[in-house]
């Protein structure tokens, strides 16, 4: 069970005993919500992708440390990787001699380190796509527009039963993709996305839907539905929306076995 569900029935103080009667207590609920447990080999993909982050964040550190190591000594280089790869080269060469010897050998520590995450967020990478591809279900979640291999590994790892769902939106709500309420009265009163649930999945499907509309306004799209909202809302609050529908195609997927079909403009018109 959630550690957040459970917490209301600690009566008071925290103690194992108070936690163990609240835990009672709870999965008696005929209304409580339960995880379901993964397998290795969902768990072994999932940290896949947490090393994955933690690899970025290492390279953006060390990136940010190279530039601000030499903006001391007056050297900057434009944002990007076309900037990253000057200061790099300035590092290399020996006869440059804004850079003194003491502070070149640690630069150069921190290049030599910055090289090998990168080689390893490439390896990271490459098992990534190997295991959204190795089974049936990543194939056919991949051929929904804005689900890459990175998501659909994600997906395949974190949903061990999609039948735990009752509807897709009830994922969206998992993932946090549904306004949060503050109603009362008979008054709806709706915000902005809750962001409860799956935060790595919420920002990729937010990430892919963003790509999606980003084809959509230079090329074009059949989706009449996504066009119109496109003319009613800003280019986040669309993602956002997409994101959700996106979420909801997934789940319908998972459950039924079926593969993606591009929804025609009768269909979509009706939708």
């Amino acid at each position: 069970m959630p550690a957040q569900y459970v917490k209301p029935y600690v009566k008071r103080g925290k103690n194992d005993a108070a936690d163990a009667e609240a835990i009672c207590e709870a999965v008696t609920r005929p209304t409580m919500r339960f995880v379901p447990v993964k397998t290795p080999e969902q768990q072994s993909v999932m940290m896949l992708h947490r090393v994955r982050l933690m690899l970025y964040r290492q390279r953006t550190q060390l990136s940010n440390s190279i530039r601000a190591h030499l903006s001391e000594f007056g050297i900057v280089a434009p944002i990007g990787r076309r900037g990253l790869d000057q200061l790099l080269a300035i590092v290399a060469d020996e006869g440059d001699t804004r850079v003194p010897a003491d502070a070149r050998l640690c630069l150069q520590m921190l290049v030599a380190q910055l090289a090998v995450v990168k080689e390893q967020i490439l390896e990271n990478d490459r098992r990534v796509r190997a295991s959204a591809r190795q089974t049936e279900l990543g194939c056919r979640l991949m051929e929904v527009p804005g689900v890459g291999p990175l998501l659909a590994s994600a997906l395949t790892a974190t949903i061990s039963d999609p039948a735990a769902f009752k509807t897709g939106r009830d994922l969206a709500a998992w993932i946090g993709l549904v306004p949060k309420q503050n109603s009362s009265g008979g008054k709806e009163r709706l915000g902005s996305i809750s962001k409860a649930g799956n935060r790595y999945l919420r920002q990729m499907l937010v990430v892919g839907s963003m790509a999606v509309i980003r084809y959509a306004e230079r090329h074009g799209t059949r989706r009449p539905w996504l066009v119109q909202l496109m003319q009613r809302r800003s280019t986040k609050v669309a993602a956002v929306a997409l994101a959700n529908k996106t979420a909801r195609i997934i789940w319908a997927l998972m459950t039924s076995g079926e593969r993606y079909r591009e929804p025609t403009v009768a269909g979509a018109l009706a939708a």
